[in-house]
């Protein structure tokens, strides 16, 4: 058997290591940043194109998809508190909360693509491929992989710190939504794509849901049920929205192989693993 996958099993365990030593000495706040030296490192060591990484653009449509999919969802989560009585939003200055998730929308979304996006849809994403992995499987071991990273953040006494009956759900969360964010990379191309639709997530979620044990401007107290990243809720609406896209890019593929990969990645290898 080939040992192409190595390099890839390798990277996932020092990005999971590297964060649990940061989450550990209480630096929660800066987890993130190690993804990228060693996004560079192994990109370099494995002579990856910049095609391969998914440092393309994508189409317009893609970014409409991209932007699309966290409003529906966090939009759905919020109209469902709301309607159960759990939102105690009292008045918001809507013209500051649309400068603040515009400034968080774009923050989130940079950060992601050198760090998350960067790592996981790019490197990995690449290094499986390489290796020979199919789709499916390149799909998904990054999102278990994404969903593996966010682990120390759950467990160690973090800034985020959920509660213990609340980390399953999380975790399973990470996961669905990293599949998400990976069939939009496996349909664009682009980590680009995917990081507008982190950014847009992340932005939403922090400043209208809260992050951790405090609640954000609709003033929502049981994130368990309601939480976007915590909550059942927010579980149920993402796995809802997988299978959607999972059924219409299977259709798309049957269709015709053009509709669904605009690019060819130089450097992939086709396989049926």
């Amino acid at each position: 058997m080939s040992n192409s996958w190595r390099p890839a099993a390798l990277g996932t365990l020092v990005a999971i290591g590297s964060t649990t030593g940061l989450d550990a000495v209480g630096q929660s706040s800066v987890n993130a940043l190690p993804l990228i030296p060693l996004f560079v490192l192994f990109s370099y060591l494995q002579r990856l194109s910049r095609a391969e990484l998914g440092f393309t653009w994508g189409r317009w449509r893609d970014y409409g998809l991209a932007m699309f999919y966290p409003v529906l969802v966090l939009g759905l989560a919020g109209l469902i508190a709301w309607m159960s009585g759990a939102v105690s939003a009292t008045a918001i200055d809507w013209a500051k909360t649309g400068a603040t998730l515009a400034i968080a929308t774009l923050l989130n979304g940079l950060l992601a693509l050198i760090t998350e996006e960067g790592f996981f849809r790019g490197w990995l994403w690449a290094s499986l491929r390489r290796a020979g992995f199919a789709e499916r499987g390149v799909l998904l071991w990054t999102s278990l992989a994404f969903a593996a990273w966010h682990i120390p953040t759950a467990l160690l006494p973090t800034e985020f710190n959920p509660p213990i009956a609340e980390v399953p759900v999380y975790l399973l969360n990470a996961a669905v939504i990293g599949s998400i964010w990976g069939l939009m990379r496996q349909r664009s191309g682009s980590i680009a794509v995917t990081s507008v639709s982190h950014g847009l997530s992340n932005g939403l979620t922090y400043v209208l849901f809260g992050t951790g044990n405090l609640p954000g401007l609709l003033g929502i107290q049981n994130a368990g049920v309601f939480g976007p990243e915590v909550g059942v809720v927010g579980l149920a609406l993402n796995v809802a929205f997988a299978a959607v896209m999972w059924l219409a890019y299977s259709r798309e593929r049957q269709a015709g192989p053009g509709l669904v990969s605009p690019r060819v990645e130089r450097g992939a290898v086709p396989a049926s693993r």
